[in-house]
Parts: structure tokens; C-alpha cells; sequence
């Protein structure tokens, strides 16, 4: 071999990235070299952290992030799994005493170079490598066409798939037949051979990197002699630092290059970050498969076999040893037949699908994802630099136990106990701070405000969004307060102050809520708009029941709701005049909303202005609240000016309500469905009465007279007027449920009851008649005593006598 410049050369280990075989080859080669020093493609600032990768507290796959001091956003990956040759290169030559350095261009250029490098597995730092990515959007100009030197190498082998090519060539080959140099002196010869037709690929800075990995090379062979240099890199780069180039050519593409001060450690990493399907250039597409075949010593086709059984027998699937057995020779049956030298992923792909899966694509599905790709998340040691607010974070989540996950679970709170209250409050400052860990999900089984429901799943990007972070504090409160204190002061709207109000209640960062509230008090008394108001009070009432099951004191908030809500009375009913459709559909979820609001603030204790105590609750101002409310929807039901999708809603609330009877609500419906009222309005006041997901479908089903007045209404619209109503109509009833759709459609056809009128059940459908059905009713007594307990339980327990009456 020769050097760069003629002499004694050093060993150049061209590797495929990721690639298990590359990673036997390269162990078997240093082991038959012994060299002086080992060189690896990496960053050089990570030189310091090459000692932490035979801590016994680290297990890959992990990656080193490089971040910008000063901007922690703009950052890089270079991931390393178990089979990675850079790894194995590393924990060789920790492994014999040998230095182990990084060579390639600093991180302290690539990521000052362009916002594009930003990410993990770019073509830059990450990617260029022996199967050098495809051209990437994120990474290159669209115009720019990289060369991917695995697919032009596997179509000249008559292959259509690279990844089966590498297999076939590499993977299934040993590692050189007692030559360990062998793979590389050929991969070498091919890469040269490409590199002639195809230059740099697309790679337009790679004469850069290779400039700087060529300068680093030198430096090693003065050091340690020209033999004894090894070089594990990407094998695109062995022709380029294989070539003759002068030192001074290679500093001056070099110069002036710019610089950004970084820092740089080790985080873990998952299987799932480094498959393709992830976004990451470098990526393979079966990291828990090349996991598998550099695992195993032997057998591997026999050992994937036992593990996809067992990972189907976890998901309660029927198979037996007679399965895997059959698996494996079918697997077999189809290399040989493709005249593969071992089966590989696509054989046994496809023997798990016939054999164990019995034809179908689902389980098969898990399979991939679960084994192929796999969920593997690496470890890092404590020792490992980290900014302060990780290391309080990995002490939060050890003293919870709240371990960090790559596969997605679920977990329930009960806020009712300290440590899941803690919980709790650690995941609600993280999403503060845009750490994204979990994202909260709908209970199962309660509404109630003591419980929650997480899905947690930890990706290897939050170590970023963490750095990011950083700048606020030092520990998560003191950074989630910081954060709080300073959206709240650049919070472009009300509503944005008010959902960060619950944010802090929900993350109980009682140091911040001050400002939030000094904030809130301050956007509310300047903001008009009857809208923004109106969307700000459901959150600020939902805090407040928050605080009653968190133990927070909301006295202020409380003040602040009431008084918003009162500004919402007086502002909503002129808001709601001369509306267009558009803007009358917003008002009336504006209703929906403050109506809801206004009924929890009611079972809301308001304190004393005086004394601070709470007043019972529903009881005193909190009553005069709701019937205030009441008195805006009367005023909003009866005005003409009004929208009518909004006067419909009124006249619903207030029926639900209790304040307004049956046969009111007919009077207001019958006046509304007259003659004199155009169709688009009458249809808009039926969608504002009975639409909008309100159980309107239910109300219809169960008050004939007022199906009769819809009926009968909708038999006197004009020919003309009714293709403008359809659209309107058709948004309404398609929202119900099909039973009661159904349940309507047997009503009108054998034609509802007009008002006031008797339906006998022996002219309609079973279910409906004027009297009770006892025999009916009394069926679902032993189901509801099960329920409620029985009538010697005390308060809570039922006999009969409570019951009657059910079935009405």
C-alpha cells in the first residue's frame, strides 16, 4: 500500500456505515494488523468521550450530539449501534490500549457551514459513507443528484435490490476466507472504480472532509510511523485519501472555513432512529435484523425463528415448535432456490408470512416492527457531559421511576397520590419547555379531573429539545417557571394567557402563576372582542378544577373568571347580531363554550372579597352567575337580529336547562317554522336547536310534537327555497347516530304525532307509546341493582320503589 503521498501507506478500512459484516471485517482486520493507533470518521471534539465507550454503563446504540453553544437547536447525530464498525473499532482499540481518534472535518464547521447540516443523519456529517444517501430535500439543494454507490454497484450485479446485493456479497460472505484484508481491498477497487465516473456523487463537500481526514492521517503517521495507522471510514472516502495530494491543497480548501463554538456527548439512540423510514440519511432498513446476524455466533436463520415465535406467542397467537421448524426449511428451501448463500431477510420474511402468520400481512406487520426494525434504546453513563437540566431530569425520572422508553406505553395517574401527582406535574413542566415526552391522552373508564392519561415514548431528539431548554434554568421547575414568566409577557392573545394559566395550574409552577394572572388580568381588561373573551373563560374554569383536586390555591383566578364571565353577558348579545354563516357558526361554539364554562364556574366555590373564604359552592354570586347566563339566552332566543343557528342554540340550552318547558320551546319552535319566516333562517335556528353533536336526534325521537312541527315545516318549503335548506339539513341529521336516524325515519313515515295528539304503539315501532311498559322496565332492575347497590347500602343503595318509572 502507499500513502497519500507515496510512502508506506496506512490501512485504509473502507466500511459500510451500519453494516454488521463491515463490523466483522473491520474486527478481524485490526485484530490481524495490530496497529499503533486507530483512526475512526467523527468528529474530533468527541476525542475526550472515546474512554466512556467501555463504560460498563453504556450500551449502544448510542449516538454523539454535537450542539451550538449558543444556538442548541442547530445540532448533529452520528449514531453508533452494537454493529457499527466505527464501535467496534472503538472498543478494540480500548479494548488493546490503543488511541482511537476522530478524523473527520470538526463539528465546529459543519455546523456553522449552513442551516441545512441541521438534524441528525445528514449527507454531511452522518450520512457520506459506503452506501452514501439518496438526494435529500432537508440535506441537498433539489437539484443536486446524489450517487448511492450500493445501487449502482448491485444493478451492475445484476441485482434490483442493494440491500439484497449486500447480503449476498457482504453479509453471507465471512470475512475473507483467512485473508482479512480481502473485503476491503476489493470494496476499495469498487468505490475507486465509481468514483472515477461519478466524482464527489453529489457530494459537493466532500473534498473538504477528505482534506481535513488526509491532514489528520499524516499527522498519525509521523506520530506513530507510516505502518502503523489504521483508518476505519465510509468506504466512498478511501480513493480520496488514497489519492496524492499535497499537503498545501488540502489547507487551502480549508481556509477560512466558518466556525461556531460547540459542545459535544454521548445520548442514547434508538434501532427505530436508525432505520431509513426514520428521515435519517445514513439509515438502514432492518436495524434489528443487522442487530440479530452480528449477534449471533451461529444458526442466525434457526435464532431469528425462535424469536419471532416468541414474540407471537407474547401477542396470544397459536405457535408451536413444529412452526419454527418448518419456518427455517422453508427459509432455506427459498435461498437455495434464489441461489442465495444463506437465507436472508426476504426469505424469512417470507416463510414467517406463509408459515406463521398463515398468509396475512398483520402479524406480520409486528413482526417488522418489532424485530426488524425493533425498539432497542441505548444507554449513556452518568459520567457523560450533560447540561444541568438533564442531569435534574434523569434524577426526576430515577426518583419516579419513570424510566425512558423507545417503545410507546401508556400510563395512568391518579392524582390522588403523591408520586403520581408528581408525575404528573414533572410531564406537564416538560411539555412547557417543548420537551415532548408524553402527550396526554383521554381517560378510560372516568372523567374525573384526579385522573390522567399519558402515552410516553422517548425519542433520542428530545436530548436536543432538553439542551434547548437548558437556557431557562437549571432544573425543570426553574426552567418551566422561567419559560411561563416569559410566554406570559409575549402571549399574542388572551386565549394564549389563558390556556398558559392552566398549563402552570396543571405543571403547579406557583412561582410563575403571578405573572400569568398579572398578565391575564391585564389582556382581559384590554381586549373587546366578545370572541376572544369567550374563548378564553372554558380554560381559565377548567383550571379551576384543577386546582381543586391539585390542592392550588386559584383565589385570583376565580376573580378573574367571574369577572370575564360577566363581561361575556353584557358583550354576547349584540356580538351576535348581523352574523354570516361563518361567523354565526363560531358564535355559536362560543355559546356551547361559555355555557359549560358558567356551569362549572357554578360549582365553583368564589371566595369572600373580604375575608378570602370560599362560599359554598353553587351558592350566593356564583347563582346570581348562572342566572344571569339564563337571561343572556332568553334575550338571545327571542331577538330577530340575532343569527339563527344562535337563537336555536338558546332555546336548547335553556330547555336543557330546565328553563324553559316543553311546550314553550314548541311555541318558539312553531313560531320560527311559520310562513313567514325564510327557509335558510328556519333551517339554521333546527341546526342551532337540534345540531351540533347536542343529543338534538334523542330530543326529536322522544317529543313527537316537535318532530311533527320539523315535519310539517319542511313539507311547506317552496320547490325553489329547498335546495339552499338541503345542505343545512343534511349537516344536521347526518350528524345523529344511525340508530336514531333510523328511529326518525320509521317516525315520519308512518307520521309523527302533531302537538298535543296521543301515538299508540300498535301504529309505530316497538318502544314507543303513551303508557309505561312495566314488563319492559322491570328487565333492567337486576342490572341497575347490580349497579347501584342494594336498598340496605345507605344513601347510595336502590330498591324497586326508586326505580319506578325507568322506562319513561
Amino acid at each position: 500500500m502507499t500513502d497519500v503521498e507515496g510512502g508506506a501507506g496506512p490501512l485504509l478500512l473502507g466500511v459500510r456505515h451500519h453494516g454488521p459484516g463491515s463490523a466483522r471485517a473491520v474486527r478481524a482486520a485490526l485484530a490481524a494488523a495490530r496497529p499503533a493507533v486507530v483512526l475512526i470518521e467523527g468528529p474530533p471534539e468527541a476525542d475526550a468521550l472515546i474512554p466512556l465507550a467501555a463504560d460498563e454503563d453504556m450500551r449502544p446504540p448510542v449516538a454523539l450530539l454535537a450542539h451550538a453553544v449558543d444556538e442548541p437547536g442547530r445540532s448533529a447525530f452520528w449514531p453508533l449501534a452494537e454493529f457499527s464498525p466505527e464501535w467496534v473499532a472503538i472498543r478494540w482499540a480500548l479494548e488493546h490500549g490503543v488511541p482511537a481518534r476522530f478524523i473527520d472535518l470538526p463539528a465546529t464547521h459543519t455546523l456553522a457551514w449552513e442551516k441545512e447540516d441541521e438534524g441528525e443523519g445528514e449527507g454531511e456529517e452522518g450520512g457520506s459513507e459506503g452506501r452514501a444517501p439518496e438526494a435529500d430535500p432537508d440535506v441537498a439543494p433539489a437539484a443536486e443528484v446524489r450517487v448511492d454507490p450500493l445501487a449502482v454497484l448491485a444493478r451492475t450485479g445484476g441485482y434490483d435490490d442493494p440491500e439484497r446485493w449486500w447480503e449476498d456479497v457482504v453479509e453471507h460472505r465471512g470475512t475473507g476466507e483467512g485473508d482479512a484484508f480481502a473485503p476491503f481491498e476489493v470494496l476499495e477497487e469498487a468505490m475507486g472504480a465509481l468514483r472515477e465516473v461519478y466524482g464527489t456523487g453529489g457530494h459537493d463537500r466532500d473534498p473538504v472532509r477528505e482534506a481535513y481526514m488526509r491532514l489528520q492521517v499524516r499527522a498519525a503517521q509521523r506520530e506513530f510511523g507510516d505502518a502503523a495507522v489504521a483508518v476505519v471510514c465510509g468506504a466512498w472516502h478511501v480513493p480520496a485519501l488514497r489519492q496524492r495530494v499535497g499537503v498545501g491543497a488540502d489547507r487551502a480548501l480549508l481556509k477560512g472555513l466558518p466556525k461556531v463554538k460547540v459542545d459535544v456527548t454521548w445520548v442514547p439512540w434508538t434501532h427505530r432512529r436508525l432505520a431509513r423510514a426514520s428521515g435519517y440519511g445514513a439509515g438502514i432498513d432492518s436495524p434489528g435484523w443487522y442487530g440479530h446476524l452480528f449477534g449471533a455466533r451461529d444458526r442466525p436463520v434457526e435464532r431469528w425463528m425462535t424469536k419471532v415465535a416468541g414474540l407471537l406467542r407474547d401477542e396470544d397467537r397459536m405457535v408451536s415448535s413444529a412452526h419454527v421448524i418448518e419456518a427455517v426449511r422453508l427459509a432455506e428451501t427459498l435461498g437455495a432456490m434464489r441461489g442465495r448463500p444463506l437465507p436472508g431477510l426476504t426469505e424469512t420474511t417470507d416463510a414467517v408470512r406463509a408459515v406463521m402468520c398463515e398468509g396475512s400481512d398483520v402479524p406480520l406487520a409486528l413482526v417488522h416492527d418489532r424485530l426488524v426494525v425493533g425498539d432497542v434504546l441505548g444507554e449513556v453513563p452518568e459520567s457523560a457531559p450533560a447540561v444541568p437540566l438533564q442531569r435534574d431530569l434523569t434524577r426526576l425520572q430515577r426518583r419516579l421511576r419513570l424510566k425512558p422508553e423507545a417503545l410507546e406505553r401508556e400510563l395512568e395517574l391518579d392524582l390522588r397520590k403523591d408520586t403520581d401527582a408528581e408525575r404528573s406535574r414533572l410531564l406537564h413542566r416538560l411539555r412547557l419547555l417543548g420537551v415532548g415526552w408524553g402527550e396526554q391522552a383521554a381517560s378510560r373508564g372516568s372523567t374525573g379531573t384526579f385522573r390522567e392519561t399519558w402515552r410516553l415514548r422517548w425519542e433520542p431528539e428530545l436530548a436536543v429539545r432538553i439542551a434547548e431548554a437548558g437556557v431557562w434554568g437549571t432544573t425543570v421547575f426553574s426552567a418551566a417557571t422561567a419559560r411561563a414568566e416569559a410566554d406570559a409577557v409575549g402571549a399574542g392573545s388572551l386565549a394564549d394567557v389563558t390556556a398558559l394559566a392552566e398549563r402552570c395550574l396543571l405543571a403547579e409552577l406557583s412561582d410563575a402563576l403571578p405573572v400569568v394572572m398579572r398578565a391575564l388580568a391585564d389582556r382581559a381588561a384590554l381586549d373587546a372582542d366578545v370572541g376572544h373573551l369567550a374563548q378564553a373563560l372554558p380554560a381559565l374554569v377548567r383550571s379551576l378544577r384543577y386546582g381543586d383536586v391539585r390542592g392550588t390555591d386559584t383565589r385570583a383566578l376565580t376573580e378573574v373568571a367571574a369577572g370575564l364571565a360577566e363581561r361575556v353577558f353584557v358583550g354576547l348579545p349584540p356580538a351576535c347580531a348581523a352574523l354570516d354563516t361563518e361567523a354565526a357558526e363560531e358564535m355559536r361554539r362560543h355559546v356551547d363554550a361559555v355555557h359549560g364554562a358558567v356551569g362549572l364556574l357554578g360549582e365553583t366555590a368564589r371566595p369572600d372579597p373580604v375575608s378570602g373564604t370560599p362560599a359554598a359552592p353553587a351558592s350566593g354570586r356564583h347563582s346570581e352567575l348562572r342566572r344571569r347566563w339564563h337571561s343572556v339566552l332568553r334575550v338571545l332566543s327571542g331577538r330577530d337580529s340575532v343569527a339563527g343557528v344562535v337563537r336555536g342554540r338558546a332555546v336548547r340550552l335553556l330547555l336543557d336547562d330546565g328553563e324553559l318547558a316543553q311546550d314553550e320551546a314548541a311555541v318558539l319552535m312553531g313560531l320560527v317554522l311559520s310562513p313567514g319566516t325564510a327557509p335558510g333562517d328556519a333551517a339554521a335556528w333546527i341546526e342551532g336547536f337540534v345540531g351540533g353533536g347536542s343529543g338534538g336526534g334523542m330530543l326529536l325521537v322522544h317529543d313527537e310534537g316537535l318532530l311533527g312541527l320539523v315535519d310539517d315545516w319542511l313539507t311547506r318549503v317552496p320547490a325553489e327555497a329547498f335546495t339552499d335548506v338541503l345542505p343545512l339539513l343534511r349537516r344536521t341529521f347526518s350528524a345523529y347516530e344511525p340508530g336514531v336516524r333510523r328511529t326518525l325515519g320509521e317516525l315520519v313515515r308512518r307520521g309523527p304525532g302533531k302537538p298535543g295528539s296521543a301515538v299508540t304503539g300498535a301504529a309505530g315501532m316497538p318502544g314507543f307509546a303513551p303508557d309505561l311498559d312495566v314488563r319492559r322496565a322491570d328487565a333492567v332492575l337486576p342490572v341497575l341493582r347490580l349497579l347501584l347497590g342494594p336498598a340496605d347500602a345507605g344513601a347510595g343503595g336502590v330498591d324497586d320503589n326508586n326505580l319506578v318509572g325507568v322506562g319513561t
